[in-house]
């Protein structure tokens, strides 16, 4: 059934490059513990006027659809979600990938989990997982939460982004020219996870991995 199911999430892109907290260094006398140091010392954060593009994207073993802009300024609630995002961009391109049986990936965002949204679902796609059968924060149960979104942005930001066309314009050439087997690997991994997540009992699981 794992070839058939399309997993789905949306992401913030900023103009302003992440910070890798794991390549900050921070110099202070010998000894130290970190409790003793100025909080603002140990935060790294973007501009706090660095503009941003809402992208979102479903993804399966059978392949992907493009990468989806969500229009400047919306707030992605259940009526965008499901008249834009899916009907319009999204159900489409998986229908002629996948054929007529599908399963959707449905995570627990309010839009996802809106009443609207699940009976909208129920009509217009084969099957899908429902919002009471994924846990409510779940990144490590979702491939492009674990590892797409990861590998996209490493790609993105390999040089500095000028402005938000020029972000929009890398995010559309890197998701192109991404290998599918980033994909495929990322989804491999799921099941061994969902076990993980299950024998964790739905605890921090992903240090047992």
């Amino acid at each position: 059934m794992i070839p058939f199911i399309w997993f789905t999430d949306e992401k913030l892109f900023h103009v302003a490059s992440p910070k890798n907290s794991q390549n900050c260094r921070l110099y202070a006398a010998a000894g130290t513990r970190k409790k003793e140091i100025a909080t603002n010392r140990l935060l790294a954060e973007r501009p706090t006027f660095s503009k941003s593009i809402m992208v979102s994207v479903g993804v399966s073993l059978l392949g992907t659809t493009e990468l989806i802009f969500v229009e400047p300024g919306v707030k992605i609630n259940s009526e965008y979600y499901r008249n834009n995002l899916l009907a319009r961009d999204m159900l489409p391109v998986i229908r002629e990938i996948s054929g007529e049986f599908f399963i959707l990936q449905q995570d627990s965002a309010p839009a996802h989990r809106a009443r609207e949204t699940i009976a909208f679902l129920k009509t217009k796609v084969p099957q899908f997982i429902s919002p009471s059968e994924w846990p409510p924060n779940s990144p490590g149960l979702n491939p492009v939460d674990y590892t797409v979104w990861g590998a996209l942005e490493q790609r993105v930001y390999r040089h500095k982004v000028k402005d938000i066309n020029e972000l929009r314009q890398r995010l559309v050439q890197e998701w192109n020219s991404m290998d599918h087997k980033v994909i495929e690997s990322a989804i491999q991994q799921w099941r061994k996870r969902l076990q993980a997540c299950v024998a964790a009992k739905g605890g921090h699981f992903e240090y047992k991995l």
